[in-house]
C-alpha cells in the first residue's frame, strides 16, 4: 500500500483516503496523530482523554461503552492507545478494501451505499486486531498504575465533573505536567461539586476508583 506513495498513483491514494468510506478512519487517524504530537511536547498525557460526564444518561452510556470495550478485549490500556490503533488498522484495511474491491463495483451510488457496511465491518475487524496488539501492553500499564496508586494517595485533587458522590465522579490531580484524571467516589454519604478540593484516601482495585473526603475533613 505504501509503495503507492512513490508511484504515479499518488492521486489515487489521496482520492481514496479523503473519500468515503476511508475518510472516516482518516479523520480519526489525523486526530490521533495530532494528539500524540501534543503528548510529545507536553500539552497532553496518555490518560488525558476526556470521558467526563455529568448527566445520568451520559453515565449509563459510558458504562455501556466500558462494557463493550471489555467484551472486545480492549480494556487494560489507556483509551487513547485503543482509539489510535483502531484508527490506524481501520484506515489501512479500509484503504485496501476500496483500492482492490471497489473497482469491481460498477456504480458510484452503489459504492457509496456500501460505505456504511464497510465501515462497520472494518471497525469490528480493527477492534479484534487491536485487542491482539494491546495484549502484551497490559502488564506494563498494570505495573505503572500500581506505582501511580501509591503516589497519589493522600494528594489533593480538584473535582472536574458536575458532581462526585458514592456512585460517580472524576477529579484532576496536578502533577507538574499534563495532570492526572482519576475516578473518585465519596467516602461518606456526601457529595462534592465541580471545583471542590478533595483528598484521595483509599484505592479500590476492583472498581478502579479512589475514595475521597473533603480537604477540610482530611485535615481535621
Amino acid at each position: 500500500m505504501f509503495a503507492i506513495l512513490l508511484s504515479d498513483q499518488m492521486d489515487i491514494f489521496l482520492h481514496i483516503i479523503f473519500s468515503f468510506p476511508t475518510v472516516f478512519f482518516t479523520f480519526f487517524l489525523i486526530l490521533s496523530v495530532a494528539y500524540w504530537l501534543l503528548t510529545l511536547v507536553g500539552f497532553a498525557g496518555v490518560e488525558a482523554f476526556d470521558l467526563g460526564v455529568d448527566s445520568t444518561d451520559s453515565i449509563t452510556s459510558l458504562n455501556v461503552f466500558s462494557g463493550l470495550l471489555f467484551r472486545l478485549g480492549l480494556n487494560g490500556v489507556p483509551i487513547t492507545i485503543v482509539i489510535t490503533l483502531i484508527s490506524l488498522v481501520g484506515w489501512a484495511l479500509c484503504f485496501l478494501v476500496v483500492f482492490y474491491i471497489y473497482p469491481f463495483v460498477p456504480f458510484r451510488w452503489l459504492q457509496l451505499l456500501l460505505g456504511i457496511p464497510v465501515i462497520i465491518a472494518v471497525l469490528y475487524v480493527s477492534a479484534l486486531v487491536t485487542a491482539v496488539l494491546i495484549k502484551p501492553l497490559r502488564p506494563l500499564f498494570i505495573a505503572t498504575n500500581q506505582e501511580v496508586q501509591k503516589q497519589v494517595l493522600g494528594q489533593v485533587a480538584t473535582v472536574r465533573t458536575g458532581e462526585v458522590n458514592r456512585n460517580f465522579g472524576e477529579a484532576y490531580i496536578e502533577d507538574g505536567g499534563a495532570g492526572l484524571i482519576v475516578k473518585v467516589r465519596a467516602y461518606k454519604d456526601e457529595s462534592f461539586k465541580r471545583g471542590d478540593k478533595v483528598v484521595l484516601l483509599e484505592y479500590v482495585a476492583g472498581e478502579n476508583v479512589y475514595r475521597v473526603v473533603s480537604e477540610a475533613d482530611f485535615h481535621n
